[in-house]
């Protein structure tokens, strides 16, 4: 048993200056007045630095120079977690993006393993597409598209311990797949869909309680007449939705816009990519076949089209207060209990409460990651 003291203590529900936390076995055992702390108490002061939930990628294809696609084991999820400690982030959704069956299997059982070794590390594995629209593929390998077959669905329903999340164009898939993969407990994330409105309302009603990488390939607001997909995000008040705030995917005045109708349904994504927290000197990666280049913090191939970003979270905190406006308190809510809200998964993570798991981020005024608590463990020790 220890306890964390001397900070700006955001429990993702208050903000305290005079509070200690006590984590004890993993959990969080305790919030207590900092004068009631019991003297013989092992005690980590921590200099007045900020004390918040642990952040929570809900979307991260690659960091650290690594892409889950490229080698889809359990061997990338630790380099990934590693990578992520540093810029703040204790739990993932890893993504795949389209590709074959073969290494859907693959990176499932990869998952499973790591699962099974770590927990509330990897929080299950998010498959983005294959089965999306080509017409708002983005990056994604056109000739992967597909339609699932019913063994994929069943399949993909067996796995739903390692099959956090999948996104797919309702459009384009059968309701009763939709339907599936739903009532089987997974995410079901509207994405890279070229859906009307009609048609994104009623994939809602089938079971869809998300949307990927809100504003950037899908069908926006064309004009008053043409809602589009971001048009029913906003109108479902049931529904959550990514956002990548790296200035880059989606414009500032979009996401302060996003923010002031979702309230707190919008969550931060990075949608990272190999480029995110990269080995000294790498300029371009492999995305699925296409050469992606890193050119001043932006992923681009050779036609200008995005591959995914070298976005960490910390880095997004700072840019939604610091661009769009959006409250201190606020922005690292986007990062820490509205994901954890977002997967069902907020009983365990996502905010510093007594009996939740002690995943927790230490930052400086600047949003500078100091130090990482993984499952009550510092995962380094220069405190």
């Amino acid at each position: 048993m220890y306890a964390l003291y001397h900070c700006e203590l955001l429990t993702g529900y208050q903000k305290f200056t005079d509070t200690a936390v006590i984590i004890d076995d993993g959990k969080i055992h305790a919030l207590i007045k900092e004068s009631g702390l019991p003297d013989d108490i092992q005690r980590f002061d921590l200099k007045g630095n900020r004390l918040t939930a642990g952040f929570i990628d809900l979307q991260l294809n690659g960091c650290g120079g690594v892409m889950f696609n490229t080698s889809p084991t359990a061997d990338t999820l630790a380099h990934m977690h590693q990578t992520n400690l540093q810029t703040g982030t204790t739990s993932f959704l890893p993504t795949l993006i389209s590709d074959t069956d073969e290494v859907i299997h693959e990176a499932v059982g990869a998952t499973r393993t790591y699962m099974t070794q770590h927990q509330y590390q990897v929080l299950g594995m998010h498959l983005e597409g294959p089965f999306t629209n080509p017409v708002r593929k983005g990056i994604h390998p056109e000739d992967q598209l597909r339609h699932p077959s019913d063994q994929m669905i069943e399949w993909l329903v067996q796995q739903e311990k390692w099959v956090k999340k999948v996104t797919l164009a309702p459009e384009v898939n059968q309701s009763l797949h939709i339907r599936k993969l739903a009532e089987a407990g997974i995410i079901v994330s509207l994405g890279h869909s070229a859906a009307t409105y009609e048609e994104a309302m009623s994939g809602f009603d089938q079971g869809i309680t998300f949307a990927t990488h809100l504003f950037n390939a899908m069908t926006s607001i064309e004009n008053g007449r043409s809602p589009g997909v971001v048009g029913a995000v906003f109108d479902r008040n049931n529904i959550y939705a990514g956002i990548i705030a790296d200035g880059y995917h989606v414009h500032w005045s979009n996401i302060k816009m996003a923010k002031k109708l979702m309230a707190d349904r919008l969550c931060l994504v990075t949608d990272a990519t190999a480029a995110a927290t990269p080995p000294r000197g790498m300029t371009q990666f492999d995305f699925c076949g296409t050469p992606v280049f890193l050119e001043n913090g932006k992923c681009i191939d050779e036609k200008g089209t995005l591959g995914g970003s070298a976005l960490t979270m910390n880095e997004g905190i700072k840019l939604l207060v610091e661009q769009a406006g959006i409250p201190q308190e606020e922005a690292f809510r986007m990062a820490t209990l509205y994901p954890a809200r977002a997967i069902g998964m907020d009983h365990l993570i996502g905010a510093i409460q007594p009996g939740m798991v002690a995943n927790l981020t230490i930052t400086d005024p600047h949003y500078q990651v100091i130090n990482t608590i993984v499952n009550g463990q510092w995962t380094n020790h220069h405190m």
